[in-house]
C-alpha cells in the first residue's frame, strides 16, 4: 500500500499561526511570572490572558510599516488587551521570543522525528528477524566478497538507527532552551526567575548564559543530527538500489499495482523513492552546512542566521519526516528474492570460499604468502574457463599435498561462514 504520510502534522508546527501561537504563549508566560512576583498587578495579567489575540492579516499589515515581525505583533495583541496592553513585552527583546518560541517548536519537531525513526527501527528489526539466516553474498567494492545474510545487513542498519535515536535524544534536549535574558543577555530589566518560570511551563531549560540570542551551535548540533539520519536513509536506500539492479534482483522496492516505470518502456520497475531520497540527503547537508555558518554572529548578534533559519529548520524537520516515513514503507514493503541471492552466491563459481581454503592451508604447515599464490592461480584460472573454484581446487595436485578432498570440501560450506549469526544478533539486541 502506498504510505501515508502524516506530513500536516510537521506542517503545522511550521504554520505561520503555529509560530504566533508560540510566541503568544512565551508573551502571557512572562507577564504571568511579572505577576507571580508582583512586577504587574493580577489584575493586569487577567485581562492580558483573557483579551490577548492575534491577527496574522493584521500583523502583516503592521509589518508592511514597522519593517520589523516583533513589533508588528507585539503592536496587533497589545491593541486588543487595552490599557494593560502596555506591559506585553516589557523587559524583553525580540529574541527573548522568537528564540524561546522557537525551542518549543524544535522541541515538537524533534518528538515526530523520534516517533518516525522508532517506527522504522521496528520495521527493521522485524525484517532483520525474517531474514536472519537468508543467505547472501556480501560484497566489497561491488564484487563477491564471502557469504553473510540480508539479515545481518539489515541488522547492521537497525545498530546504525539506534545510535541516531541517541543522538536525535540528546540533540532535542539540547535545542530545549529558552532565553528571556533581555537584549545582551544580563537580565538588566528582566530578573533570571522569569526566565526559569517560562523555560520550565514550557518544558525547556533556561540557557546558562547567551547573549541576544541562543546561542547557533544549539540548533546547527540540531540539524547536523537531522543529517546525519539523513544519510544513513540515503545509504539505505542505496543498498536497495544496488540490490534492484536488473543483473542482480535480490530486493526491489515496492511497486503497486497500476504504477509505471516509465513513459518510454513498459517494462520498467524503477527505484524511484531511494533515488529520490538519495537527492533529498543531498539537501539535508546543505542545510546542515549553512546552520553551521549561522553560528559566527558579530558581538552580541546580528540577523544574518535569522532568514536562512526560516527555511532551514522547516524544510529540514519536513525533510527528513518524509524520509522517515519513505523509507519505512520500503524496508516494510520491500520484495526480496532469496532464490536469487542463492543464484548468485554461485555466481562467482564458488571462488566466495578462497579464504576459507588460504587458511585452512597456513594451518597445514604453508607460508601464507605461498598459500595465498597458489589459491589465488586457481581463482585466477577459474574466472577465465567455466570450471567451478571447488573442482579446481580438488584437482590442483600442489593442494593434494596439503589437504584432502574431506578437508577440501569443508572450506565450501557455506554454513561455516554463518555459525556466528545468532552471536551477532544478540550483540545487536534483535
Amino acid at each position: 500500500m502506498i504510505p501515508r504520510y502524516s506530513l500536516p502534522e510537521m506542517s503545522k508546527i511550521w504554520s505561520e499561526e503555529a509560530r504566533f501561537e508560540r510566541m503568544l504563549k512565551v508573551e502571557l508566560l512572562t507577564c504571568e511570572a511579572l505577576a507571580r512576583k508582583g512586577a504587574i498587578s493580577k489584575t493586569a495579567y487577567r485581562q492580558i490572558k483573557s483579551k490577548a489575540r492575534f491577527n496574522i492579516k493584521n500583523i502583516s499589515q503592521l509589518e508592511s510599516k514597522t519593517r520589523h515581525d516583533v513589533v508588528a505583533f507585539v503592536n496587533d495583541i497589545a491593541s486588543k488587551v487595552g490599557k494593560y496592553g502596555r506591559f506585553i513585552h516589557m523587559g524583553l527583546t525580540s529574541s527573548d521570543v522568537l528564540d524561546t518560541a522557537l525551542a518549543a517548536g524544535l522541541r515538537q519537531a524533534g518528538f515526530l522525528l523520534k516517533r518516525d525513526l522508532e517506527r522504522l527501527m521496528r520495521v527493521f528489526r522485524k525484517q532483520a528477524r525474517r531474514y536472519k539466516y537468508t543467505p547472501m553474498v556480501g560484497r566489497t567494492h561491488g564484487v563477491h566478497a564471502e557469504p553473510t545474510t540480508f539479515g545481518i545487513k539489515l541488522a547492521l542498519f537497525y545498530d546504525e538507527l539506534k545510535r541516531h535515536h541517541m543522538r536525535l535524544e540528546r540533540a532535542i534536549d539540547e535545542v530545549s532552551v529558552g532565553k528571556l535574558s533581555g537584549a545582551v543577555g544580563t537580565y538588566a530589566n528582566m530578573g533570571p526567575s522569569v526566565e526559569q518560570y517560562v523555560c520550565r511551563k514550557l518544558g525547556l531549560k533556561p540557557a546558562p548564559v547567551s547573549s541576544q540570542v541562543i546561542q547557533r551551535d544549539i540548533h546547527a548540533y540540531f540539524l547536523a543530527t537531522l543529517s546525519l539520519i539523513g544519510a544513513s536513509i540515503e545509504k539505505i536506500a542505496l543498498e536497495v538500489r544496488h540490490l534492484h539492479r536488473t543483473e542482480v534482483k535480490e530486493v526491489e522496492e515496492p511497486f503497486e499495482s497500476g504504477q509505471t516505470g516509465s513513459s518510454a518502456m513498459p517494462h520498467k520497475k524503477n527505484p524511484i523513492l531511494c533515488e529520490r531520497m538519495a537527492g533529498q540527503a543531498r539537501l539535508l547537508r546543505g542545510y546542515a552546512q549553512v546552520a553551521l555558518e549561522n553560528i559566527a554572529l558579530w558581538h552580541e548578534r546580528d540577523i544574518s542566521h535569522s532568514s536562512a533559519e526560516r527555511v532551514i529548520i522547516p524544510d529540514s524537520t519536513l525533510l527528513l519526516d518524509y524520509m522517515l516515513q519513505t523509507i519505512t514503507y520500503v524496508i516494510e514493503n520491500m520484495r526480496v528474492y532469496p532464490e536469487n541471492m542463492e543464484r548468485n552466491l554461485r555466481l562467482s563459481k564458488g571462488m566466495i570460499f578462497s579464504q576459507a581454503l588460504l587458511i585452512r592451508l597456513v594451518k597445514a604447515g604453508l607460508k601464507r604468502k605461498d598459500a595465498y599464490a597458489m589459491v589465488q592461480a586457481i581463482a585466477m584460472g577459474c574466472r577465465q574457463s567455466e570450471e567451478m573454484f571447488e573442482e579446481a581446487v580438488l584437482k590442483s595436485k600442489k593442494i593434494k599435498q596439503y589437504l584432502s578432498p574431506q578437508e577440501i570440501r569443508k572450506c565450501f560450506d557455506v554454513k561455516h561462514n554463518l555459525r556466528f549469526v545468532d552471536y551477532i544478533f544478540r550483540k545487536v539486541g534483535i
